[in-house]
């Protein structure tokens, strides 16, 4: 009788991810906007640096190699372009400025690892309002997108943290402080809540 051959049963990787998170009165708006309209994201608003990706490389290897391309960043702005319509999704899109190109591409050189489709020249920086959104439902969506107006239309960006999703939780790994190489201050900390960096699992 014949045997099946050896496979691999190894559960697919986590997904991490380089962010940036918008400040308490951005983050606030888009929620109460999420929760008005009757729409999701994924996890807490937040402005990626790359795509989720896989990697072989531990946790505390992608901090390391994260550490080392960010080393001396200084802080940088973010503007706030406008509402943006993608099939099944609607986005705040940002300016691509020349210090947020730079560190995307920085960031794409953290490997091995996978990458996505909209990385590199096709990468948007982006906060997202609504996934998922039913096709019957996108035009609607959008027409009442366009009467809505952010609180702000910049921010600047002080941290960047390393999160990691797996089973739909999403984790914060590591904080890491665009300082230029002086500690934070008070009061310069993002709106989301900074958890200790998590163990090492091999």
């Amino acid at each position: 009788m014949p045997t099946a051959g050896p496979t691999d049963a190894r559960a697919p990787g986590p997904l991490y991810s380089l962010v940036a998170w918008p400040p308490e009165t951005l983050d606030t708006w888009l929620r109460r906007t999420q929760e008005r309209l009757n729409v999701r994201a994924f996890g807490a608003p937040h402005l990626n640096l790359r795509a989720p990706f896989q990697t072989e490389l531990t946790p505390a290897e992608l901090v390391a190699a994260f550490r080392d391309i960010l080393r001396g960043e200084e802080p940088f702005e973010v503007r706030v372009k406008g509402w943006k319509r993608l099939p099944h999704m609607i986005f705040l899109e940002c300016e691509r400025s020349p210090q947020l190109a730079d560190l995307h591409a920085r960031a794409l050189s953290v490997g091995p690892s996978s990458r996505a489709p909209y990385d590199g020249a096709s990468y948007t920086p982006h906060l997202t309002l609504a996934l998922g959104v039913l096709p019957w439902a996108e035009a609607c969506l959008w027409e009442q997108v366009q009467a809505i107006r952010p609180p702000l239309d910049r921010f600047t960006v002080n941290v960047l943290s390393l999160t990691r999703e797996e089973r739909g939780e999403v984790q914060e790994v590591h904080t890491f402080p665009l300082d230029g190489g002086t500690s934070l201050t008070p009061g310069e900390l993002p709106s989301q809540e900074v958890e200790a960096d998590l163990p090492e699992h091999r």
